[in-house]
């Protein structure tokens, strides 16, 4: 688990929490006798515009509005068939903030105390109680959530068993905290070090507190958990003092400035986790924001977020990436040429104006060893950043070449031609020449479907490029340079169409393929079988498209509702045995692929498809291929 992007991230600079969900809501109007829960489906944009409020005022972790979106819970409001719709939709909205904000913002799968005591002294047997987190856990997990938290359970025996469970079901880092009174016990009487062993026995990664009381009070509890647990993380996310009933409504003596004068004292301790709990706001965490960022910069330590280091160096950047002679071969095109195996990464731009998670997980896939990152132009059709402006700036500020998806979807005839000549002014010289998914699958149904031309027609515009004349045949004064690759499907029912489509590409001057993904080599082999008996000699190199699955569910719902993504039984199936270790049997199971893929004809490389965002867990089928091999200069 010391892989894992959050858990790595925490070795290296602490991290701030956001603070109360249920003090905003009711601040914008709802009522304490409704299910909060519920409003992630009547009321989205209530709780999305406080996921923004904190991403906005610094946090680094979000936590999904599920604190009582269990079935125990959801029961008493009758809701008790709507786990899976409140849960899935919960997490769907903190990673649509994600997007919008740029940043890279960690998950946290937010689970609280189901509400009733255990036997003898309540209704729930243990089983009850394993039942109801496994089945919230599990689709926190499949729907993209970077971690469980646990927080605010006074039972230690309740807790336990939910850690316990969600080890059982989903291989995310586990964060556990419980409440203490001010004598700096629990409800049921343990002292912190005695939650912290068993906790951290139960399978919890991160322990500590959490509501309770105010800072001051918190403080020294949080000093016996690190007396406890030695160098292991701790989380603290104090309430804001102790509340006052004012007019019916609960009101929280503690100022924002005063939880900035106490994250200091917190870091101290050696809290890697800080954050608030009710009462607290998004000017809470803004202050805290301010007093965290101070409090490392005088320490001589970095607050922006660093990505994962591997012991191979970070090859030098270069800083030109402009053409200084157009009819030299990009460096993605020399490479395939000398036949060394190319890396690629693909990265989908966001849905915001700031990129950085994306920046951040190009810079990761530099240190890994790929080649190049490949830039999606608004997949399936929903709405956001322009692939090229992201091209651009991951080459300025991150130094690896970039392949754009090229789609004619948007374009006219003269916008594609228009773009064209702009990217080589840029220096992104790498294209995918795609026709693009229709507006009808995206956000945008009302928007226009260009197609003027399709890919086959675009590979012949940039070849007229390369030529140096447009489409109209008017001299461009150089030749383009650029390299065109064309995508192909090995997985098509029909795949004599696609063959015979793919040669009409291939025919108008591109210089390699990138495949959809594919999860049995055999598929590959049939494809090439069939285009040489049918055009000769396979002409290309090939980049097999490569996706790590996440877990069984994710791997059922590409493969029944993502178009042109098919998964072999055999992949289906090993998913579902994978059970909790899902992740790392996908990332197995790309391994072996990877392997097989090398030693294939015409495969020359691979481009890594990273699932939510989770560019280190992509990057890491690379370490199958020896660091020789990745980092091979030519």
């Amino acid at each position: 688990m010391s892989s894992h992007p959050f858990l790595q991230r925490l070795v290296e600079t602490p991290l701030l929490a956001d603070g109360a969900m249920g003090t905003m809501l009711y601040a914008k109007g709802a009522s304490s006798e409704q299910c909060l829960e519920h409003l992630v489906l009547s009321k989205p944009a209530w709780v999305s515009e406080i996921h923004q409020a904190y991403a906005t005022a610094g946090a680094d972790i979000i936590k999904t509005h599920t604190f009582g979106a269990s079935r125990i819970r959801l029961a008493d409001y009758g809701l008790g068939d709507k786990v899976r719709d409140l849960n899935f939709r919960a997490v769907k909205l903190v990673r649509d903030v994600r997007e919008v904000t740029g940043r890279a913002l960690f998950i946290a799968g937010d689970v609280g105390p189901l509400g009733k005591r255990l036997q003898p002294d309540g209704p729930l047997s243990a089983d009850d109680v394993a039942d109801a987190f496994r089945e919230q856990v599990s689709v926190l997990w499949e729907a993209g959530a970077d971690l469980i938290l646990f927080e605010t359970f006074t039972d230690l025996h309740e807790i336990e068993i939910g850690v316990r469970a969600a080890r059982a079901v989903c291989d995310l880092p586990i964060v556990a905290s419980m409440t203490f009174a001010e004598d700096g016990l629990t409800m049921t009487g343990y002292a912190p070090d005695a939650v912290a062993a068993r906790l951290r026995a139960a399978g919890a990664d991160v322990v500590g507190v959490n509501c309770s009381v105010g800072p001051a009070s918190m403080l020294q509890t949080l000093e016996h958990f690190r007396a406890a647990v030695g160098d292991a993380p701790l989380i603290v996310m104090p309430n804001a003092g102790f509340p006052e009933r004012v007019e019916g409504r609960f009101y929280y003596p503690s100022s924002p400035e005063y939880f900035a004068r106490e994250t200091a004292p917190f870091l101290d301790q050696g809290a890697d986790i800080i954050g608030g709990c009710c009462g607290t706001t998004p000017m809470h965490i803004r202050a805290m924001r301010a007093a965290l960022d101070e409090h490392l910069a005088a320490r001589g330590r970095v607050t922006t977020p660093a990505v994962l280091t591997v012991e191979t160096p970070l090859p030098a950047v270069r800083a030109d990436y402009g053409v200084s002679d157009a009819a030299q071969p990009t460096d993605v095109l020399r490479k395939l040429r000398a036949g060394k195996f190319v890396i690629s990464v693909e990265v989908d731009p966001p849905r915001s104006f700031t990129a950085e998670k994306q920046i951040e997980g190009a810079r990761h896939a530099l240190r890994m060893g790929a080649d190049a990152v490949n830039i999606a132009d608004s997949p399936m059709a929903r709405v956001r950043m322009s692939a090229l402006s992201l091209c651009v700036q991951i080459q300025q500020q991150v130094g690896i070449e970039s392949i754009v998806h090229f789609t004619t979807r948007d374009r006219s005839l003269m916008g594609l031609q228009a773009d064209l000549i702009g990217a080589h002014a840029l220096g992104v010289r790498n294209i995918l020449a795609l026709t693009g998914d229709p507006p009808s699958l995206g956000d945008t149904r009302q928007s226009t479907a260009v197609y003027d031309v399709d890919s086959i027609g675009l590979v012949r515009i940039i070849n007229r490029f390369n030529d140096g004349v447009d489409v109209a045949g008017q001299e461009m004064g150089q030749q383009g340079g650029f390299t065109i690759a064309v995508a192909c499907d090995p997985t098509r029912a029909d795949l004599v169409q696609e063959v015979d489509r793919f040669h009409q590409k291939l025919s108008g001057g591109a210089h390699f393929t990138m495949t959809q993904p594919i999860f049995d080599p055999r598929l590959w082999s049939a494809f090439v079988q069939l285009y040489e008996a049918r055009h000769g000699q396979f002409p290309v190199p090939v980049l097999i498209g490569v996706l790590p699955l996440q877990g069984h569910k994710h791997a059922s719902f590409l493969h029944n509702e993502v178009p042109g993504i098919t998964l072999s039984e055999d992949a289906l199936e090993r998913m579902r045995k994978a059970g909790a270790n899902g992740r790392q049997e996908g990332v197995n199971m790309a391994q072996e692929l990877l392997l097989e893929l090398k030693e294939l004809p015409y495969v020359q490389g691979v481009y890594l498809m990273p699932s939510f965002g989770r560019y280190e867990t992509a990057c890491q089928v690379l370490e199958v291929i020896p660091a020789k091999q990745r980092f091979e200069a030519l």
